[in-house]
């Protein structure tokens, strides 16, 4: 599981460091190879593969005209692209999502449970300001949580 956030950067050629924490848990559990995406271009999602797959095979499973099947199929295709890591243990995050979700200089690379997600940093503090409202809490408490 990838728990907790940390800080890095991309470099100039918008290739990410995988922190080492993030990095221990691929090489222990992972291949080297990645699906990163994007459900709304405005973060990146970072799968390892075999996670990736395992979404593919519960979408495999529906219907071929399951509308949201395709909207989300549209949108991760779009964004989407299969990257290994780089002899240095980088991955090069896809031009596409770089542009719309502002990845460049610093960004907070967040666990996720089953794949991470990268965010610029600013913007993740910004967003992570704003409190919980009543009916987040609501909700959270009816999952037990």
């Amino acid at each position: 599981m990838f728990r907790g956030t940390h800080l890095t950067r991309l470099d100039d050629k918008g290739r990410l460091k995988m922190p080492a924490e993030f990095k221990r848990v691929i090489d222990e559990n992972f291949s080297a190879q990645f699906y990163i995406t994007s459900w709304d271009g405005r973060s990146a999602k970072v799968y390892p593969m075999q996670a990736w797959e395992e979404i593919e095979r519960k979408l495999a499973a529906l219907p071929e005209m399951h509308k949201t099947k395709q909207k989300f199929l549209e949108r991760t295709s779009y964004y989407g692209q299969v990257v290994d890591f780089d002899g240095q243990g980088r991955l090069l995050m896809p031009s596409i999502l770089r542009e719309s979700a502002n990845l460049k200089g610093e960004v907070a690379v967040m666990g996720n449970l089953k794949h991470l997600v990268v965010r610029n940093a600013e913007e993740l503090r910004k967003a992570v300001a704003e409190p919980f409202t009543e009916e987040d809490e609501t909700i959270l408490s009816g999952l037990g949580i």
